[in-house]
């Protein structure tokens, strides 16, 4: 998938009024999410993503994961765009649902057994959360 198709997937997914809050969305929970991510998963999704994703993905700060949960993984997306924990579900949703379809499967379920089964929904596998 291509950098603008990802854009105008999250806009729809997420019902966002135009293209530059779609990638400002997308930016904030692929930047939450790279940070949840060992350095090799981060790199290796990063493979799979459109330019210049793949280059967000990379550019970290500290190659140790964090740990935390989906809820505050809302909290630190609903920081960067300023929005509510309940809208940062719902970009996290978005964002993270295209990402799902971008992939191969393989690096789907790559992703997924790096973080705990509260993530699930928001890629769409309501059917892998407790």
């Amino acid at each position: 998938m291509k950098y603008g198709q990802f854009i105008a997937t999250v806009r729809d997914n997420g019902d966002y009024s135009g293209r530059e809050e779609a990638e400002r969305v997308t930016e904030a929970v692929l930047s939450v999410l790279r940070d949840r991510l060992t350095e090799e998963g981060a790199d290796h999704l990063a493979a799979q993503l459109p330019e210049p994703l793949d280059e967000l993905m990379r550019d970290r700060e500290d190659a140790r994961a964090e740990s935390y949960g989906s809820a505050e993984f809302c909290r630190r997306v609903a920081g960067m765009t300023g929005a509510t924990e309940r809208t940062a579900e719902w970009d996290a949703d978005a964002v993270l649902s295209t990402l799902a379809g971008t992939v191969s499967g393989g690096e789907l379920n790559h992703l997924l057994s790096q973080l705990p089964s509260g993530y699930a929904p928001f890629f769409g596998k309501n059917e892998l959360a407790d």
